[in-house]
């Protein structure tokens, strides 16, 4: 473990345990996660969903495993320097392989992974026809993920899916022994009461996660009233996922009616935009650093 990722981790520890709200953006590639740290933002999460929406073009029904995580996780590490929190489903099996997920997530470069309750093959938390796993086998999972972490400040997201399938309280009870075990955030999925939302901050002492997924089943919220709330953080794990799959149909449309695209910025990232997100200046001055005049 390198200095510069143990004491990014403990910032974002920090940071988090101030429960200020911090707005986390998902991404599903290394370019959009550069397109996030790029725009000022202070975190990027890197979304299952997404990475199952984009790189598969399949939903969200549990089709990624470890690897394929693992090597998007790298990929957006090398790209970005923002705290880095990896969405690890289920931990895709068991305690064990729960085990094996955080050692290799975190040696990926990932600062905080999020664990569900949810049966394999899980289901998109805003999905209908979840199911769960017991408290103790998710307890388990946790003891699991805290003994395998290499770096104390490295996080553990335990996310619970019961709300749908038990009621809230079940959730919230869930919650507290999901704390007992060592998660050091909280997230309670799908919380569709406005009322819930409100108070749930209040009953806990870890910080909270709160997925504000557009078109889903938990009422939007503005970021200031979460602050106020005392919410950790918020997550948008697929607002520019769905942004772009809109900015491609606008512009792929507009193609296929005209026959033809300028450079408009108002539809399409310029060239030269494109090629400074990359960071084609940088590669420049390497080749002209780099090359021989012999």
């Amino acid at each position: 473990m390198t200095s510069l990722a143990s004491s990014r981790r403990q910032a974002f520890r920090q940071r988090i345990a101030a429960k200020q709200a911090l707005l986390v953006p998902g991404a599903f590639n290394a370019m959009s996660a550069r397109v996030i740290e790029d725009l000022g933002f202070q975190a990027v999460y890197l979304t299952g969903a997404g990475v199952t929406n984009m790189s598969f073009g399949l939903p969200d029904l549990g089709f990624v495993g470890l690897s394929d995580m693992a090597e998007h996780t790298a990929r957006v590490r090398d790209a970005v320097t923002l705290p880095l929190i990896v969405d690890a489903d289920t931990g895709f099996g068991n305690a064990l392989n729960v085990h094996h997920a955080v050692r290799t997530l975190e040696r990926a470069g990932a600062d905080a992974i999020q664990l569900e309750d949810q049966v394999m093959p899980k289901k998109c938390g805003h999905f209908s026809g979840k199911q769960v796993v017991s408290t103790g086998e998710m307890v388990g999972k946790i003891h699991a993920a805290t003994d395998a972490r290499e770096d104390a400040n490295f996080q553990i997201i335990a996310r619970t899916d019961a709300a749908a399938v038990h009621g809230i309280e079940d959730a919230i009870e869930r919650g507290y022994r999901f704390a007992e075990a060592g998660a050091d955030i909280l997230f309670l999925e799908a919380i569709e009461d406005v009322a819930d939302i409100e108070r749930l901050p209040n009953l806990f002492n870890a910080p909270l996660l709160i997925n504000i997924v557009i078109g889903g089943k938990t009422p939007v919220q503005n970021r200031d009233a979460l602050e106020q709330l005392g919410y950790g953080l918020v997550l948008y794990a697929n607002a520019a996922l769905q942004g772009a799959v809109r900015g491609m149909q606008t512009a792929l449309d507009l193609l296929q009616a005209n026959g033809q695209m300028d450079e408009d910025p108002d539809i399409v990232a310029p060239f030269g935009e494109r090629q400074r997100l990359v960071g084609k200046p940088k590669y420049d001055e390497l080749d002209a650093r780099y090359r021989s005049d012999d």
